[in-house]
């Protein structure tokens, strides 16, 4: 998978758009995405077709 740069509601921003860069997919609807030189999971609800990235709680540490 190519990474390319999308939308998504940032958690950190209530719920605002921001753009992310979409990473990897790393399971059923969880994604590793970059926002603002953070990396966050990601869902993608199919519904409304848009990615929400949780750049609180979830952030992916590196070892």
């Amino acid at each position: 998978m190519q990474p390319y740069k999308t939308t998504a509601h940032i958690h950190s921003l209530e719920g605002e758009t921001a753009e992310i860069t979409v990473l990897e997919k790393v399971g059923d609807n969880d994604y590793i995405v970059d926002y603002m030189g953070v990396k966050c999971h990601a869902l993608f609800n199919w519904y409304v077709c848009e990615y929400y990235a949780d750049d609180v709680y979830s952030i992916v540490k590196e070892d």
